[in-house]
């Protein structure tokens, strides 16, 4: 997970970019222009996976994924039309797949898991020694991340497995941005400590 930790920021020459706002600047008669919102039949096949994923974490049976999964599809189809690009559609796809899952969940009689699907960390095609590997280390994860409080939790995993940004995180958990900062530092450094005590105690068996 280390290497998910790391940021860039890429700048540019001071004058280059006053040329560039003095150039491309509207002028006070023009109004913005519209936001491009996404047809739906994109936002589904782009984001299908990433909401089957979310309503697992989020406590959905497994014999209910897929009628989960539709049922968000079903309210985006409903409300793609008023959707005016204010937040990503990451961000307004999780919220409305929070809301229909706890509603499956609340039918179910299930509380929120915050499991992590092992399939969610390798690609299908591996060796046999590959697969294993990955297993041992889906293992590793779901239970170091069993170990965080359910807030902590479910912002480190949609911070470094689904690489979202902390806004993003803000917004679709409706929290406090310094918050959502806050529980993602404290849960990476309880994920690294976990990490290498799981080390530590593997090289004394080794």
């Amino acid at each position: 997970m280390s290497e998910l930790l790391t940021e860039s920021q890429a700048g540019s020459h001071p004058g280059d970019v006053a040329l560039a706002s003095h150039s491309t600047a509207p002028s006070l008669d023009e109004a913005p222009p519209d936001p491009i919102v996404p047809e739906f039949r994109e936002i589904y096949d782009q984001h299908f996976d990433f909401v089957y994923r979310s309503a697992r974490r989020l406590g959905v049976p497994e014999r209910s994924l897929d009628d989960a999964a539709q049922d968000v599809f079903l309210v985006v189809h409903r409300r793609l039309e008023g959707f005016e690009g204010r937040s990503s559609v990451k961000t307004w796809l999780y919220g409305i797949t929070r809301r229909v899952a706890k509603d499956h969940r609340r039918r179910a009689g299930r509380k929120e898991s915050g499991q992590v699907p092992a399939d969610d960390l390798a690609a299908m095609e591996q060796s046999p020694a590959e697969d294993a590997a990955r297993r041992q280390a889906a293992d590793l994860l779901e239970s170091i991340l069993a170990g965080l409080d359910a807030g902590k939790r479910e912002v480190f995993i949609l911070a470094e497995v689904e690489q979202m940004t902390v806004p993003e995180i803000s917004e679709a958990l409706s929290m406090n941005l310094n918050t959502a900062y806050s529980r993602l530092r404290v849960a990476r450094a309880e994920f690294e400590k976990a990490v290498a005590r799981h080390l530590a105690k593997a090289e004394t068996h080794a």
